[in-house]
């Protein structure tokens, strides 16, 4: 991929973002638009053979995708600075909604997570706090001088761990690991010192024993236990990942062709068109297929960058860079995880793994940044 074609991304992409065409009257974003709609595109490929070849999960799986390009839309209209001003109040209602999880929610494989509402969906709340939070930690950090002195750093991780403890209580700690990251990566732009960094990870550290005695579930700790060493239980503990290993081995540089993989389709391969939909597409389409997708990912990330970079005012600024930050981790987890490099903990291939809610809060996500890209372009006409 040629380096003017990652500039273009990268900067003003010229007649698409023209003022008065039709994606500026609707606040979108053009390459990031279309980014997104490949890495989609993609996903509904991969979620074809994942399903067993089957069109009803591919159907539903573009309800869901219809449904978060609505709330794309929906939230691109909004003014940043209406973010700004109702920061607080979302993120006191999603606290209470992760309370009400924990006290009315619904059950599902062994973890209480989803809250059904009189009248609304079943959604599950830990996943709007992607959101929620590093709102909340930008509205907080931004009515400070920047880098923030040690005071407002202590509360603005409070106010990342509050939600965090909850969530890990449901328990999904794999969700409270994305949550925490993105108020650790708002915490990150505001300009902490590389000390005060390495003084958080030692402290990090440290608190990993207390974590494994006090916090994390026999199922937790077995995880870890199975990444260090997947051979003392292959047919139990260390299954997932040496299924999921052995699917992604298997593709070559080329893959066994769409449709043609063994692993998902004789159902060795666990959790083929959520958690683990990865290893499907490195089996049929190999190195290539997955280093594209990588590829859309990383230019995904550098528009968010940019966007970021051009935010006219400090919420803006942290809120784009921290959103750009968390779907760049949303990455890495879970292909670290599919992969065999960190614990198995529940994280989707965003965009591409099925699910509903994952997909509406990411989407939801790219609308606030095409809100503050395409607004800022407003001010300045």
């Amino acid at each position: 991929m040629s380096q003017e074609f990652v500039r273009q991304i990268a900067f003003e992409p010229g007649h698409l973002n023209r003022r008065g065409g039709w994606m500026s009257r609707l606040h979108l974003d053009p390459w990031l638009l279309l980014l997104l709609s490949l890495i989609m595109g993609l996903g509904l490929v991969v979620l074809y053979s994942a399903g067993e070849n089957g069109m009803a999960i591919v159907q539903s799986q573009a309800l869901r995708i219809g449904g978060g390009l609505l709330a794309m839309l929906f939230f691109a209209q909004l003014d940043p600075m209406l973010y700004r001003r109702w920061s607080p109040w979302l993120y006191l209602v999603g606290i209470l909604s992760l309370v009400l999880v924990l006290l009315f929610g619904a059950g599902a494989q062994g973890a209480q997570r989803w809250l059904a509402l009189p009248g609304l969906p079943r959604f599950q709340p830990s996943e709007a706090m992607k959101l929620g939070v590093p709102l909340m930690v930008s509205w907080f950090l931004a009515q400070l001088s920047l880098p923030p002195r040690l005071l407002p750093i202590l509360m603005a991780l409070g106010l990342t761990a509050l939600p965090g403890a909850l969530i890990i209580a449901q328990p999904d700690l794999g969700t409270a690991v994305l949550v925490i990251a993105s108020g650790l990566a708002v915490l990150f732009l505001a300009g902490l010192s590389w000390r005060l960094i390495m003084l958080m990870v030692a402290a990090g550290g440290a608190s990993v024993p207390v974590l494994w005695l006090f916090v994390m579930r026999d199922y937790q700790k077995e995880r870890v236990l199975t990444l260090m060493n997947p051979g003392s239980d292959p047919l139990g503990a260390g299954w997932n990942i040496t299924q999921s290993k052995a699917a992604i081995g298997s593709g070559g540089l080329h893959g066994k062709g769409w449709g043609e993989g063994t692993q998902s389709h004789l159902d060795f391969l666990p959790e083929g068109h959520t958690d683990f939909i990865l290893a499907v597409l490195a089996e049929e389409f190999g190195f290539v297929g997955v280093t594209l997708l990588l590829v859309l990912y990383a230019l995904v990330v550098i528009r968010c960058l940019f966007i970021a970079s051009m935010a006219q005012t400090s919420f803006s600024r942290l809120l784009s860079g921290g959103l750009a930050i968390i779907f760049f981790m949303y990455v890495v987890v879970n292909v670290a995880m599919v992969s065999g490099l960190m614990p198995v903990v529940g994280v989707p291939l965003p965009l591409v793994s099925y699910g509903g809610t994952s997909i509406v809060t990411l989407l939801a996500g790219f609308g606030i940044l095409m809100a503050v890209h395409t607004h800022r372009r407003m001010l300045e006409s």
